[in-house]
C-alpha cells in the first residue's frame, strides 16, 4: 500500500516510515521538509495522490493554547478535505491517553478537537490513544521545575518506548478502519513523582522530586488514573529498565 506518513520526519514519524517501509509498503514521509506544509496546504493534494492511507503524527510547533488549537484545527481540515478528493480509504491519527480527561490542558483541549473533526468526517479511521514515550519523560520533568525543585503528583504513569508507538501505529495503519479509538501503553505502571526520581537519578541530575498532589501537569489537574488506559489498552513489550539499556 502506499502509506503518508503526516509528520514523518520527526520522532514517531520517522520510525514509522522505515517500519512501514520494511514490511514492503510505499511509505512517504510529508512534512514541510519535504514541501508538505498542512497549514498552508502545499503539497497536500500531490503527496496523497494514489494514497491507501493516511497516518497524522505531526505534531504543533507552539503549544501555546491558542496558536496548538489553530494548528490542530487547520491542518486536519486540510488533510481531511485532501483526504476525501484524494479517495484515501483510511485515515490515522496518534492521540493521547486521557486527552478527553484533562480538559484544563490547552494542548489537550486542541487534541480533543482534532479528533472530533475526524471522527465527524464520515472517513473511514482509526484513532491511536498512546501513553506518554519513555523520551518524553525528561520533558514532563523540565515543565515541573522550579530552580532545582521539581513538583511532581504521585498519580499512575504508564509510559512506552516511542519504538513500540509507532510499531503499534503501524499495525494500526496496514488494518482496517475502527471507526474509533484503540489505546496502546506500555507493558509497567509508575507513580509519576517516583519515575521522575528515578529518571533524574539515572543521569545524575542534581534536581529533588517533591511529591504534591496538587502539581499541575503542562497545565492540566491529575486524577489518579488520568494519565493511564483503560482496560483493554494493546500493552507493548519494552519495560523502562531495557529501553534504557538499549539507549545509553
Amino acid at each position: 500500500m502506499k502509506i503518508v506518513v503526516i509528520g514523518g520526519s520527526g520522532l514517531i514519524g520517522s520510525k514509522l516510515v522505515g517500519k512501514l517501509g520494511a514490511q514492503g509498503h510505499e511509505a512517504v514521509p510529508a512534512s514541510p521538509k519535504t514541501g508538505v506544509n498542512t497549514l498552508t496546504g502545499e503539497g497536500v493534494g500531490e503527496v496523497l495522490d494514489g494514497a491507501d492511507v493516511l497516518v497524522d503524527v505531526s505534531n504543533s510547533p507552539s503549544f501555546e493554547d491558542a496558536a496548538v488549537l489553530e494548528f490542530f484545527q487547520t491542518s486536519t481540515r486540510t488533510l481531511l478535505a485532501a483526504t476525501t478528493q484524494a479517495g484515501v480509504g483510511h485515515y490515522v491519527a496518534l492521540s493521547i491517553v486521557g486527552s478527553d480527561r484533562l480538559p484544563d490542558s490547552g494542548y489537550m483541549r486542541a487534541k480533543v478537537a482534532q479528533e472530533k473533526l475526524i471522527a465527524a468526517s464520515g472517513l473511514p479511521y482509526s484513532l491511536v490513544h498512546a501513553t506518554q514515550f519513555f523520551e518524553f519523560v525528561q520533558g514532563i520533568i523540565d515543565a515541573a521545575t522550579d530552580g532545582d525543585t521539581v513538583r511532581l503528583a504521585p498519580v499512575l504513569i504508564q509510559p512506552m518506548a516511542a519504538d513500540d508507538v509507532a510499531s503499534a501505529v503501524a499495525e494500526v495503519a496496514v488494518g482496517a478502519p475502527t471507526n474509533g479509538t484503540v489505546e496502546i501503553a506500555g507493558p509497567e505502571q509508575f507513580r509519576l513523582d517516583e519515575l521522575g526520581r528515578s529518571v533524574l537519578v539515572a543521569r545524575s541530575d542534581s534536581r529533588s522530586v517533591v511529591t504534591d498532589p496538587g502539581a499541575r501537569y503542562f497545565g492540566a489537574s491529575l486524577g489518579e488514573r488520568s494519565l493511564v488506559p483503560v482496560d483493554g489498552a494493546r500493552v507493548a513489550d519494552t519495560r523502562l529498565d531495557d529501553w534504557r539499556a538499549r539507549t545509553a
